[in-house]
């Protein structure tokens, strides 16, 4: 029995009934040989690791626009973390972790320059609508590497579904869902009061004395929620009522002092200059794509490819690129 068969046996006798497993894949775009010593999700994390958008997102925004501290999140930052949280909950629930790892690490890779100020400023002048999650699906498809990734059917639909309305269709998708969310909310706490946005006093006193005074009770209190309001094999993963409310007030408050409006946030006029600029530039000079982006021009529309190209850009090649197109650059004899 190879490697991988012998990991298939062992998720079948040690993961609950409830729990995705990697023997029982829905598969992938285009069929392909399955690896002697990975299982199927094993590989679509490697995949993922190993891709140029992952590595990209060292160099994206989380809340903080090019921070120059060395501790505040970027979006690899967070990624790592929200992968982090779910693989504790996955595991101590008996689902699948690699599973749960692939999704979470992919999650983002869709993600603009300069955060959700991009996203938006993206939003508003690609007529067909952006959203980061369905750009993530459009990476590990078609983009990364001129090809995609050709991830399972799972990893696909966790990423596509990690935001909005519609709820992954397994639990793996769901705590990766959900963890985004536990991620998110308290480092971007920790971020602002780093950043002199918020005082620890501000925070509403339910939510401290519920959740915790500090950064990591916090997480602790919501993790370890998770993982004992789940344990009675649900078909969904949720947090108990109680602590689902102090989490919603506590997010609530973020989009009231941090998230909107805030100090943080007062380069995000900048940002989505820059970004809806090199839109309509390279909208009316396509001829300036780089080869592998000029190429796909035909198949995709223009405006396509120049949702894809700046979509994948990091903050600060977004703005070099700017700068070569927009400022004046100095006589050099």
């Amino acid at each position: 029995m190879d490697i991988r068969l012998h990991t298939e046996e062992v998720e079948r006798q040690i993961l609950s009934p409830l729990a995705c497993l990697s023997s029982s894949s829905r598969g992938r775009l285009k069929p392909e040989e399955e690896c002697s010593v990975r299982t199927a999700f094993q590989r679509d994390r490697d995949r993922i690791v190993h891709s140029k958008s992952y590595r990209r997102l060292k160099h994206k925004t989380q809340v903080f626009i090019i921070p120059e501290g060395d501790h505040y999140r970027t979006r690899l930052t967070h990624t790592m973390e929200v992968a982090q949280i779910a693989r504790t909950i996955a595991r101590a629930l008996r689902l699948n972790e690699d599973l749960a790892e692939a999704i979470a690490l992919g999650h983002d890779l869709g993600h603009t320059p300069f955060g959700h100020a991009g996203e938006k400023a993206l939003n508003d002048i690609f007529e067909p609508g952006f959203k980061h999650n369905e750009q993530s699906l459009r990476v590990v498809d078609h983009l990364e590497g001129g090809r995609g990734l050709n991830l399972t059917w799972e990893v696909r639909d966790g990423i596509l579904n990690h935001t909005g309305p519609v709820r992954p269709s397994t639990l793996e998708g769901q705590i990766v869902k959900i963890s985004d969310r536990v991620a998110y909310i308290n480092h971007d706490i920790d971020d602002a009061i780093r950043g002199g946005v918020l005082k620890e006093d501000q925070i509403p006193a339910e939510c401290r004395e519920i959740l915790g005074k500090e950064h990591r009770n916090r997480i602790n209190t919501m993790v370890l929620d998770l993982i004992h309001s789940n344990r009675s094999e649900a078909d969904e993963i949720k947090m108990s009522p109680s602590i689902q409310e102090v989490t919603d007030k506590l997010r609530n408050f973020m989009f009231q002092y941090v998230y909107i409006g805030s100090e943080a946030k007062r380069e995000e006029t900048k940002a989505c200059h820059v970004v809806q600029h090199l839109f309509s530039h390279f909208k009316e000079h396509p001829e300036l794509f780089p080869v592998e982006y000029f190429r796909r021009i035909g198949p995709d529309s223009t405006d396509r490819v120049v949702c894809d190209y700046i979509a994948g850009m990091t903050d600060n090649f977004a703005i070099r690129i700017y700068q070569r197109y927009f400022l004046p650059l100095p006589w050099i004899e």
